[in-house]
Formats: structure tokens, C-alpha cells, sequence
């Protein structure tokens, strides 16, 4: 079952650079400019349920799929409220900011390679 299904709108210019040090961050359109260009922007086709994801749940990107390690105690609520949130590719049980996030490393040219217009996130139980 999906906790969140969005797609993937628009790509900033500076994405690239934050992706390959194993940092994704995702924005609902229309995100202010100055972290459009740091974002993933997105536009949510299956609305985020109440109840977020624990560890353990799947976080599929396009082709790319990983399991989430860690879920900030504030991460899903900006889920919710704004289309926002961190992920760190660092594997840890515990994020390092409670808005954050943390999947299982992953092959970060695939990772880049999979961040296209029209390309799909789902956030899995």
C-alpha cells in the first residue's frame, strides 16, 4: 500500500550536486525559487495518509528502489502540510534532523538517473 504517490515535476539546477553526496530533497510546485533550485519538485497523485512510514518501508524512485532506515519525528507532518521533506542516503537508524528521512545507500548515478520529469515516487508501507 502507498503512503505517498507523487511525481516528479521539475529538476533545480543544483539537485545534481546535493544527489551526489547522498542528499534528495523533494518539494511540492511551487516551492520559493531559492529552494526550487536545491529540489525535486513534485505534484502528489496519491495524498499522503495520516499515518507515516516506519522503517523498514519501501521508498521507490522511478526505477530505483531502497527501503527507508529512519523517519524524523517532524518528517512526515512537512510530508503532509507542504510536499516537503529530506532524504538522506546514509543508512542510519536515527535521522541527524527530525524533518529528515534516511534510506539505505543507493547507487547515486542511478539515483541521478532516475530524477526526470514524470518520473514517479511512492513511499510504501
Amino acid at each position: 500500500m502507498a503512503l505517498l504517490r507523487t511525481v516528479v515535476t521539475e529538476v533545480g539546477p543544483d539537485v545534481a550536486d546535493l544527489v551526489a553526496g547522498g542528499i534528495l530533497i523533494l518539494f511540492a510546485e511551487g516551492a520559493p525559487p531559492e529552494l526550487a533550485e536545491v529540489s525535486v519538485l513534485h505534484r502528489v497523485t496519491e495524498a499522503a495518509v495520516e499515518q507515516g512510514p516506519v522503517a523498514g518501508a519501501t521508498l521507490r524512485i522511478g526505477p530505483l528502489a531502497t527501503t527507508l532506515t529512519g523517519v524524523g519525528a517532524l518528517a512526515w507532518a512537512k510530508v503532509r502540510e507542504m510536499g516537503h521533506v529530506v532524504v538522506n542516503f546514509n543508512g542510519l537508524a536515527t535521522p541527524e534532523r527530525p524533518g529528515e528521512l534516511c534510506a539505505e545507500v543507493v547507487d547515486l548515478e542511478q539515483l541521478g538517473a532516475a530524477l526526470r520529469p514524470g518520473a514517479e515516487i511512492v513511499i510504501g508501507g
